[in-house]
């Protein structure tokens, strides 16, 4: 097989390693503590269609957000990893108003908008 072939077969293949890497450390494939084959050979498909369903609500989403990689100050990122944007996903559901039937309670406490924006923000991070 020609050097060039070899290079091409690698470089198509690169994409699809990527995906299997970030499915195994993001949502959990092959560490799924089922008894059964079956029950694994089931729930890989499930994780794999979240993995596209993530990656498809960003690219929806991105003209939203100026930019989705989350850099620190010690590692700055050119391009989102899928935990970026598992973490957009999550920011997005979890700030939408899906507490606005809630009763109103004499004890309730309320926090800024912009620490309650922060808070969402770790835990989206994080989670």
């Amino acid at each position: 097989m020609a050097p060039e072939r070899i290079i091409e077969l690698f470089v198509w293949r690169w994409s699809l390693e990527v995906t299997f890497e970030e499915t195994r450390r993001h949502l959990g494939v092959e560490t799924q503590r089922q008894w059964s084959d079956l029950a694994i050979a089931r729930t890989t498909p499930g994780l794999l269609a979240l993995f596209s369903l993530v990656c498809l609500m960003v690219y929806q989403w991105r003209e939203r957000w100026d930019t989705l990689a989350r850099s620190t100050a010690w590692y700055l990122k050119p391009q989102a990893t899928f935990s970026d944007c598992l973490a957009l996903v999550r920011r997005t559901l979890w700030a939408e108003d899906n507490y606005s039937d809630s009763t109103s309670e004499p004890d309730r406490v309320l926090i800024s908008a912009k620490r309650l924006d922060r808070l969402l923000d770790q835990l989206a991070a994080t989670a």
